[in-house]
């Protein structure tokens, strides 16, 4: 083997060990299936490998590895054939663990609510919130420019302060919203402004 060769299977493994966890939560968020959020990272690695050679700056290393990412997941819904079961009663469909603890609903409700979020809005909150990535990177990520970026990042919080709000037993004050949530990767706060 010579240097190069070398040097891209150094390259590669640090760029696994750096990103997979990463990129993992990633596709569990576009996907919302385990399996396949891991098939996701296997398949993104692999095309990764295949062009390792044409990663020229390491300090975009993420961001390339996200872009093949999206692109993959984007493949599987290409040439998937989903098939519809109209056959469902819905008595059948497995009900929520009752025995969650309060934090834990909290995070499944706020889940909910991205859920709900168009695409355009809810992926820059996400890579926002949960990857720490700026508007820029975000644009760069997503082929848009900053500002568009801002703007749905804003809506996206409004939206999920309306459903917030609009969620709300009527018991409760209107003046005094849910705005901040805590989640496993740290505080998450809806800000108006």
């Amino acid at each position: 083997m010579d240097n190069q060769n070398i040097n891209q299977h150094q390259l590669f493994e640090q760029l696994v060990t750096d990103y997979r966890s990463d990129l993992y939560r990633f596709a569990l968020w576009l996907c919302r299936d385990a399996g396949r959020a891991e098939d996701l990272v296997q398949e993104t690695f692999l095309r990764a490998w295949r062009s390792i050679s044409s990663l020229r700056d390491l300090k975009r290393a993420k961001f390339w590895l996200m872009t093949i990412l999206r692109r993959e997941n984007a493949r599987y819904y290409e040439r998937k054939r989903f098939d519809f079961d109209d056959q469902v009663e819905p008595g059948t469909l497995p009900v929520a663990n009752q025995n969650q603890n309060p934090d834990d609903s909290d995070i499944e409700a706020l889940r909910k609510m991205i859920a709900e979020l168009p695409k355009k809005y809810a992926e820059p909150l996400i890579l926002q919130v949960l990857f720490g990535y700026d508007m820029a990177e975000i644009g760069e990520l997503l082929g848009l420019r900053k500002q568009t970026v801002a703007t749905r990042v804003f809506r996206a919080r409004s939206l999920l302060m309306k459903q917030q709000n609009a969620s709300q037993a009527p018991t409760q004050e209107a003046s005094t919203p849910v705005t901040d949530f805590t989640l496993p990767t740290g505080r998450f706060v809806l800000n108006a402004a």
